[in-house]
């Protein structure tokens, strides 16, 4: 209605809104309401029907990426298989096959869209539990029992296995074990040798005087499972070696696969030896484990240094290194296609590049053993080359779905590793980067010192994005799984990257091919320059202050929910993904469990009592690494000296009582055959209320409140032990694992 000249007043609702004139052609809003002006910012009311259009609207953005959760769903499916406490019958598997098939019949006759996505994830699941029961079944095979006597092994040299913490070790085939029947004889061993011992080639038949035992347990309840590693690499038993390996002829004739297996592996050893020699041990042994797989010669302290430095994933063979040989490879294909006119107009340039690319990357397989990160690199660059050929893209999120599908088909037992979860977590989160990544205009004509500064200024920030993104999707993984954040780990990825990029690999994939015409010695030496550079990188990020922070592990749980958030915020299209960062930092969040009082290792061995944030060792020289896997899963910095010890504990070659300073009164005895001296055992029971004895004898007399021996270690492996008011409460190992078939070897039955 007019209210004045040039002025009009409109009633909305509750109030009136005037527009005045304020000069030609202009208005200015005032309300009635109060003296507000209308530019105020109005509150805001959620609507449902708002809310629901906008949630149809992400729904409907999804529309071609419902089918990037068919892995997440398989993977989910082969999780539960492995999470359960009780091996399900083998005909399980089977039954599951036609109920899979069904679901997705029926998803081909559903009418709704959600019907048929539920239906499909659902056969997915359900194919995966199936999938990692029948693998369980097909790699059965026998495990040594525990307890052994020492036997003679004589057995085919398969490979150099990686050291461990008590020296070289090697991977055997053994033919024959003392008395032991042949459907009782593992089908793989690994063994440990004696420091100073020759490493004999792979190909050779040996006999060796041995302790073998089955793979070893959890070092602490809900630890990691190394046994279910060696169960489905068909590593049936793990030995000491008491005297070197004697080199003999071998009665039987290994068969084909085990023949053709170890000449390829002779063949590495011999070009590792030629690196080591060539570039000499202190860059030679880190070139030959990037080349061939092989460890044994890199320093102890280079290992360690890298490790704290963030950088220990160059040293196993995985995506990083088939990125690199199958990415040099791809892109010099391409320019010498490209500087040949007339083949490049005969064929086809990408493809064939393609073709030589993915034989590139076989041949690296190959040519490292075939570890399982490597097979798993292998196939997701196999799937980016074989898009490419079939003129689709190369590195996008289909492509990285149809890998994890295919590697989950084959080992499904993947899903537990931290390298998977790693690697994938971690392209996840760069192709989902590379999506939203800003693609720059491309100016023509511009003075070169301009494009120059352009391209260092884009290199500089992808590099950044890409070390930063890769490190927050690897986080909450290297925290659960290893305990340890490398502070500088960022700047040291951000400082090695070149280096190993454009001189490292290239030089390496070069001199390994070259070396056997004996043309090999310019590009090693390049290489070795470049480790040199990465192992300074590495001692100063090592050497920093505050270089390595341990931080406790969280509930089980946790990790699930991080890796589901981490994928929903790289899957999901549009502003609601980062609904998923709140779970993808549950590791971060997430309270953590009171630390045990007392730990002890699965033989009874090895004992840690905590006092404050520190493990005190009853035994700093005995299971050692088990001890420090412990005490960073719950935030404990481990005392592994005599010094320590003896200021808490009265102790002989035998055994060890509590002095009135140590925060718990406890008493331990590790003597198995020779018996304690006279009165040490009552003395023992007397003055401690927990009482460890590693021996299977229980006294009746001991006046403790709490006594643990052999015989309850080999019922329950390692444990953790509480102490309350109501007195000690035990977690034990063997509870958190169930029966499963790689837990078998540890049945005392």
């Amino acid at each position: 209605m007019p209210v004045g000249e040039g002025a009009i007043r409109v009633r909305t609702g509750r109030s009136d809104i005037k527009l005045d004139g304020v000069g030609e052609g202009a208005a200015a809003l005032t309300s009635d309401v109060g003296a507000a002006p209308l530019n105020t910012r109005a509150r805001w009311r959620p609507s449902l029907r708002r809310t629901g259009d906008w949630l149809a609207e992400q729904l409907e953005a999804q529309a071609d990426r419902w089918t990037l959760w068919t892995p997440v769903a398989l993977g989910l499916g082969c999780a539960a298989y492995f999470g359960l406490l009780r091996e399900p019958q083998a005909w399980i598997g089977w039954a599951l096959l036609p109920v899979m098939a069904a679901l997705l019949l029926a998803r081909r006759w559903s009418v709704w869209r959600a019907t048929s996505i539920a239906l499909m994830l659902s056969a997915c699941a359900v194919g995966g539990f199936a999938v990692a029961k029948l693998r369980a079944e097909a790699v059965k095979a026998p495990v040594a029992q525990a307890g052994a006597r020492p036997q003679w092994v004589e057995a085919w040299v398969v490979d150099v296995a990686a050291p461990g913490q008590g020296g070289q070790r090697l991977l055997l085939a053994p033919i024959r074990v003392g008395d032991w029947a042949a459907e009782a004889t593992p089908v793989r061993s690994r063994m440990t040798l004696r420091p100073g011992t020759p490493l004999p080639a792979p190909g050779e038949a040996v006999r060796v005087l041995a302790i073998l035992n089955p793979p070893p347990p959890p070092a602490s309840p809900g630890a990691y499972d190394f046994a279910r590693d060696a169960y489905f690499e068909s590593i049936g038993a793990v030995g000491l070696a008491l005297r070197p390996p004697e080199t003999v002829s071998a009665e039987a004739t290994a068969p084909w696969r085990l023949r053709l297996t170890m000449r390829i592996n002779a063949a590495r050893w011999a070009l590792t030896r030629r690196i080591v020699e060539t570039l000499g041990p202190e860059t030679g042994g880190l070139a030959a484990a990037m080349t061939t797989g092989h460890e044994a010669f890199i320093p102890r302290e280079q290992v360690d240094n890298l490790r704290a430095a963030g950088l220990a994933h160059i040293i196993s063979i995985s995506g990083l290194h088939m990125a690199i040989v199958g990415g040099f490879t791809f892109g010099l294909a391409r320019l010498l296609i490209a500087a040949w006119p007339w083949l490049a107009l005969r064929i086809h340039g990408k493809k064939a590049a393609a073709v030589v690319g993915l034989a590139a990357v076989l041949g690296y397989l190959v040519l490292s053993g075939a570890p399982p990160p490597a097979e798993r690199a292998a196939i997701t660059a196999s799937v980016a080359f074989a898009a490419v050929l079939v003129d689709r893209q190369g590195i996008s999120l289909h492509a990285l779905a149809l890998a994890a599908m295919a590697v989950l088909l084959l080992q499904p037992e993947a899903v537990t590793e931290p390298g998977f979860q790693m690697s994938f977590a971690a392209t996840a989160a760069l192709v989902a980067l590379a999506e939203i990544w800003p693609r720059p205009l491309k100016e023509i004509d511009v003075p070169w010192p301009i494009r120059i500064t352009q391209a260092a200024v884009t290199w500089t920030a992808a590099s950044l994005a890409v070390s930063f993104v890769a490190g927050l999707a690897t986080g909450p993984f290297a925290i659960q799984h290893f305990n340890r954040v490398s502070t500088w780990g960022l700047f040291a990825n951000l400082a090695v990257a070149p280096i190993s990029s454009f001189l490292m690999m290239p030089g390496l994939a070069l001199g390994a091919s070259l070396t056997p015409f004996g043309l090999g010695k310019a590009p090693l030496e390049v290489a070795g320059w470049s480790i040199g550079l990465i192992n300074q990188v590495a001692a100063w990020a090592a050497a920093a202050p505050l270089a390595q922070v341990v931080i406790p592990s969280a509930p089980d749980w946790v990790l699930p929910v991080s890796f589901l958030g981490l994928l929903f915020m790289c899957l999901w299209r549009g502003p609601l993904r980062w609904a998923g960062l709140p779970l993808a930092l549950a590791v971060l969040w997430a309270p953590r469990p009171a630390p045990p009082d007392v730990w002890v290792s699965a033989d009874g061995a090895a004992v840690a009592m905590r006092e404050g944030r520190d493990a005190v060792l009853l035994r700093p020289d005995v299971k050692l690494f088990g001890a420090e896997l412990w005490s960073r899963r719950r935030g404990l910095t481990p005392l592994p000296s005599e010094t320590a010890r003896d200021a808490r504990f009265e102790c002989d070659s035998w055994s060890c009582v509590a002095r009135p300073t140590a925060p718990v009164r406890l008493a331990a005895a590790w003597n198995v055959r020779r018996p304690l001296a006279p009165g040490r055992l009552g003395a023992m029971c007397a003055s401690a209320e927990l009482v460890i004895l590693r021996n299977s004898f229980r006294p009746e007399s001991c006046a403790a409140p709490t006594v643990l021996t052999g015989e309850d270690f080999a019922r329950g492996g390692s444990a953790e032990l509480y102490r309350s008011h109501r007195g000690w409460r035990i977690v034990w190992a063997q509870d958190r694992r169930g029966r499963r078939p790689w837990t078998w070897g540890h049945d005392p039955r």
